[in-house]
């Protein structure tokens, strides 16, 4: 069985995000979405409640795992046996991170491949952050987001 994981903080989840792990999907027989939690970065929602938001925004999707680990992605990736993560791409700026990222994590674990999806159109500009800013501003943030997301936001 092909596994891969998904990570990132999710804070909270987006449509682009889904978009990403659905595509995912078609390349994956299983795809594990790791909340990532940052104890030194300041998160809006707690793990479990990202935990929660993705499980109900996934409830319909085969073979999707939802998980979070305070320790390193390839640590958590070598424990359960996997070898590939997923990440999305938005813009350059997102390239030189990712790159970054991807030879930390290499270092750290010759095992580990890096897999990039590029976000579509309609989705490149979503943001965790554009979306509280802008839901924090009275903007209706509805067709950016999960159901599970915007009940939450209200």
């Amino acid at each position: 069985m092909k596994v891969a994981i998904y990570p990132g903080s999710f804070d909270p989840i987006t449509n682009g995000h889904l978009d990403i792990l659905k595509r995912s999907l078609e390349a994956f027989d299983k795809v594990i979405v790791l909340v990532a939690v940052n104890p030194d970065k300041s998160s809006r929602f707690s793990p479990s409640e990202r935990v929660e938001m993705i499980k109900e925004a996934t409830a319909d999707y085969k073979n999707v795992e939802v998980d979070y680990t305070t320790g390193l992605t390839v640590d958590y990736a070598k424990k359960h046996g996997v070898k590939h993560l997923i990440r999305g791409l938005r813009a350059v700026t997102d390239f030189e991170y990712e790159f970054q990222l991807a030879v930390a994590n290499e270092f750290a674990d010759k095992d580990i491949d890096m897999i990039f999806f590029m976000a579509h159109g309609d989705t490149n500009f979503i943001t965790s952050s554009m979306i509280m800013e802008l839901n924090k501003n009275g903007v209706d943030v509805s067709a950016l987001v999960p159901n599970s997301v915007l009940k939450r936001l209200k």
